[in-house]
């Protein structure tokens, strides 16, 4: 039974499931063809936003392991034109360098986005002390403060 109250689902909608479906099922030689195609996608907005659920999805599952720097630099290129995605990719690289005991900066976090500086509280594979000191004193929302000082009392204990 049709109903006249009952609107058809939007051409950006299905458009969106479309693309996330795909970009979840993308072999990892043809991601950065298929992040591209879909950065092409008339509605922008909607591009961006499947694009960067699929670049958390796929950080996420990389993050700690030994192809993550290739995958990023792979889609940074792919990314660059786009502020918003190219500061995620970067906020990513700074997560995984973290995560592994790599070279960083204080400022570099402390500069970085809320989003970045919860992700360095709530991430099981984020164990730097050092981390969690800096952004117990300089986390930029009383959350993370919170969270970074939870995680390190944590972290003391296990010592």
């Amino acid at each position: 039974m049709n109903s006249p109250y009952v609107n058809e689902e939007p051409a950006e909608h299905r458009r969106f499931a479309r693309h996330l479906k795909a970009l979840e099922a993308v072999a990892e030689e043809s991601e950065a063809e298929l992040v591209a195609a879909v950065l092409r996608d008339e509605d922008a907005a909607m591009a961006n936003s499947a694009v960067l659920r699929h670049l958390d999805r796929r950080a996420a599952g990389l993050l700690a392991g030994p192809r993550f720097t290739a995958w990023a630099q792979a889609l940074a290129e792919v990314v660059a034109q786009r502020e918003f995605l190219t500061l995620r990719l970067r906020e990513w690289t700074l997560l995984h360098t973290i995560a592994l005991g790599g070279p960083w900066d204080a400022e570099s976090l402390t500069g970085a986005s809320d989003w970045l500086q919860r992700k360095v509280t709530s991430t099981e594979a984020v164990t730097s002390v050092e981390a969690l000191r800096v952004l117990t004193t300089q986390g930029r929302i009383r959350r993370v403060r919170h969270a970074a000082s939870v995680r390190l009392r944590h972290a003391d204990r296990l010592d």
